[in-house]
């Protein structure tokens, strides 16, 4: 499993090349460049051209990359430009359904993040989340949203894709797997309503979120921090752990290893 705290995975579309160099530089733990859902039909190969050229012009450059879903016909080209390019370190796997369609990513050798966004994907969850070649699971809430028939917003749509959240997160605890990321925030305006909508998947216990605009990296990041007073709270814990008993009493309530670990995964949130 990999250990890399991953807040923010930032898409660039592969039609605009010009503008990969700028989401590398936006500060997103990661940079996805897209050949899938932001590039239209008749560009699919020119777009697969377009990162060829990126990543041979730019070798120090390393990005992940959204291939086109496994049905569709560009699939293995997308997977075969992949596999020779150091620079591409993990791909993003659409329409993620079985464990089959896994394993002929995972055939490239780089970390797969499948994204889960069908129910069939739910339903098959955790095969694809055992499968080896695995790093984290994705979330594609709006994808799922129009596959299952909700209504976007309305209560009973939120009450549906807290449970599809819940069964990732739960798929991702068993096999092991680096801390899964949200989907996308699809109004890049309503910064308010980012911000509410990571601090719900944080507190949820994913890692972090997909995003599709450079302006919502900073607003993620800052979701995902601890407050001031949750900082203080774990800092005094983890200094009175120090004292090397296994359970003891800070101000009035007993603490063990259960409340220590809760300390230390917000003081690791805050770096």
């Amino acid at each position: 499993m990999s250990t890399s705290i991953i807040r923010s995975a930032l898409f660039v579309p592969a039609t605009r090349p010009e503008r990969i160099a700028k989401a590398l530089a936006t500060g997103a733990d990661r940079v996805i460049v897209d050949l899938e859902d932001a590039v239209q039909e008749n560009l699919k190969e020119q777009a697969r051209n377009n990162l060829e050229s990126f990543l041979s012009e730019n070798p120090e450059a390393r990005i992940l990359v959204r291939v086109n879903a496994p049905d569709h016909w560009a699939h293995g080209a997308d997977l075969d430009l992949c596999q020779h390019h150091a620079g591409v370190i993990g791909i993003l796997l659409p329409k993620a359904e079985s464990a089959a369609q896994v394993k002929t990513a995972a055939g490239c050798k780089k970390p797969i993040w499948p994204i889960i966004e069908s129910a069939k994907g739910l339903s098959a969850l955790t095969e694809i989340a055992g499968t080896v070649g695995v790093e984290r699971l994705s979330f594609g809430s709006l994808d799922l949203g129009l596959d299952m028939n909700l209504t976007v917003g309305s209560p009973a749509a939120e009450a549906i894709l807290s449970h599809a959240r819940y069964a990732v997160l739960l798929a991702t605890r068993v096999a092991g797997l680096a801390p899964a990321l949200d989907g996308v925030f699809p109004s890049i305006q309503d910064t308010t309503g980012l911000l509410g909508a990571v601090q719900f998947a944080r507190d949820m216990g994913f890692g972090g979120a997909l995003c599709i605009h450079p302006s919502q990296v900073a607003i993620i990041h800052q979701a995902l921090k601890p407050s001031l007073e949750e900082l203080n709270w774990a800092q005094r814990i983890i200094q009175a752990a120090r004292s090397g008993e296994g359970v003891f009493v800070l101000d009035g309530q007993m603490v063990d290893a259960p409340v220590i670990g809760r300390a230390q995964s917000i003081m690791a949130r805050a770096t």
